[in-house]
């Protein structure tokens, strides 16, 4: 008999001494999974940094969250963030991620930039092996963050600098091959790959990435060599060369902000993508929801004569330091002085399109904010989604909206790091990262005028189980964030 009592209550959420089994609950929120399509009234239990109990009936905790008009996400995972350190979190959180890694452009050593954010991070983060990190440390002898970040400092008024813009040589071949390796061994989650700001990589340069990511069992997360309008060297040409290094290699690969990458052939590239995989090439990408990129105004993106090849004018590049449209003259001193630029090259129907199309993912390509200017990208990008894109465009729907910003991003990563298999799903033993919202009330508020303006209607976000934003504020000292690393196959 008091087994089974005991059994009962435990079922019931509670314990035969009246103690609370859970360290914190959830109640009365709308629970959408899109790894099991469950869409339903539930009460979730959390114990221990994971989730111990998904009920229909209420549970009791030490901590409960009354999610009555909500709807209880898996966490949103960003693959693509270059401000994951505490400034840019701080954005990041409340924008309702849980989980912020450094893909596109990686670093190295891979090790020390792990190192920097273990027990300060509020969410959990990861980066890949760089490419062009590994390019600085092997062209100069750049051995620590410190140095590589002052060497790319110096090229930025120096230009072009070595690093970037110099050939290869065999032995410079052979020596980046086991740097990368050694960021990848060091917990690095894939290869990042820019390929744009360094024009002088060989076709036989991108080739050795692509093998050692087969080899390694990790992902390609690729930025195209070429963009931009022109029919025969823009991005069609950019995104056959990255299906061609795939094809032949076998590496799984994913291409970033295919907004700006696709330029006007968003359709194009999404059918060639669709149709990689249709022949059984793991290849992905992602989009964030605007039309205006960002990047150093010294990269190769503005090499030659990139306004025809971008289909722009000086006017269109926006420089955020001042809110300013550049002319020819204020373009040639930035241009020298070198920082970033935004950059108003992407049609709304472009953007909607990847936004919408299906397994296409949502990542904000954040960078920090410098004096409180800068995109906002890095701050709205996942309440856009939800305010912008599913509730007023009705051009997504919920569901599919959470796949692309929670399921798919775990998915993509979790080959090389079998702990992403845990996030991005609400299930029982899954890690406890869980954004709550308000489906009439999600929205942006960051602007290009004034970036620094949290999304609102995102009251509550637990990372492995802690809560960090509760009732819209952030909570202070709280750092349960941990670190994604690779794990190599056994």
């Amino acid at each position: 008999m008091k087994r089974t009592l005991a059994l009962l209550l435990a079922l019931a959420g509670c314990s035969p001494t009246g103690d609370a089994p859970f360290d914190l609950v959830i109640v009365n929120g709308r629970v959408m999974d899109p790894a099991s399509g469950l869409d339903a009234s539930r009460s979730l239990g959390v114990r221990g940094g994971r989730i111990a109990a998904i009920s229909e009936s209420p549970l009791a905790g030490a901590d409960t969250i009354d999610a009555a008009g909500l709807v209880v996400s898996p966490g949103f995972i960003d693959l693509h963030s270059h401000s994951v350190a505490a400034d840019g979190q701080q954005w990041q959180v409340q924008d309702g991620v849980t989980t912020a890694l450094e893909l596109e452009e990686g670093s190295y050593p891979v090790s020390e930039w792990l190192a920097g954010l273990e027990g300060k991070s509020v969410i959990n983060f990861g980066v890949s092996a760089g490419h062009i990190p590994a390019r600085i440390a092997v062209v100069t002898g750049a051995k620590t963050l410190a140095e590589a970040a002052a060497v790319r400092h110096q090229g930025e008024l120096t230009e072009p600098p070595a690093w970037s813009h110099g050939a290869t040589t065999a032995e410079h071949l052979a020596a980046l091959e086991a740097t990368v390796e050694r960021g990848l061994d060091a917990g690095g989650l894939g290869i990042g790959f820019e390929v744009n700001e360094s024009p002088g990589a060989s076709r036989e340069e991108i080739a050795m990435l692509f093998r050692l990511a087969k080899r390694k069992g990790v992902p390609i997360y690729a930025h195209l060599r070429m963009m931009g309008v022109d029919p025969i060297n823009g991005s069609l040409a950019g995104v056959q060369e990255v299906l061609a290094n795939a094809a032949v290699s076998g590496a799984a690969t994913h291409f970033v902000h295919l907004g700006s990458s696709s330029s006007v052939f968003a359709k194009p590239v999404v059918d060639m993508i669709e149709a990689a995989r249709a022949r059984g090439l793991d290849v992905t990408g992602e989009v964030y929801p605007y039309t205006a990129a960002s990047t150093g105004i010294q990269t190769g993106l503005f090499d030659g004569d990139w306004r025809a090849r971008l289909g722009i004018d000086y006017g269109d590049i926006e420089w955020p330091a001042t809110g300013e449209r550049l002319t020819a003259a204020t373009f040639a001193r930035y241009h020298r002085e070198g920082g970033y630029a935004i950059i108003h090259l992407m049609k709304d129907a472009n953007v909607d399109f990847l936004v919408a199309r299906p397994g296409i993912m949502i990542a904000s390509d954040a960078m920090p904010l410098v004096e409180g200017r800068g995109h906002p990208r890095g701050v709205g990008t996942f309440a856009r989604v939800l305010g912008r894109y599913v509730r007023d465009k009705k051009a997504v729907d919920l569901m599919e909206a959470i796949r692309k910003m929670t399921l798919l991003p775990a998915d993509r990563v979790a080959g090389a790091a079998p702990a992403m298999a845990k996030k991005g799903r609400l299930a029982v033993g899954a890690d406890a990262d869980i954004t709550i919202f308000d489906p009439a009330t999600v929205i942006d508020n960051a602007t290009f005028a004034n970036p620094g303006q949290a999304s609102t209607g995102i009251p509550y976000v637990v990372v492995a189980g802690t809560v960090v934003v509760r009732k819209g504020a952030l909570v202070p000292g709280v750092t349960p964030g941990k670190a994604i690393r690779r794990e190599p196959a056994q």
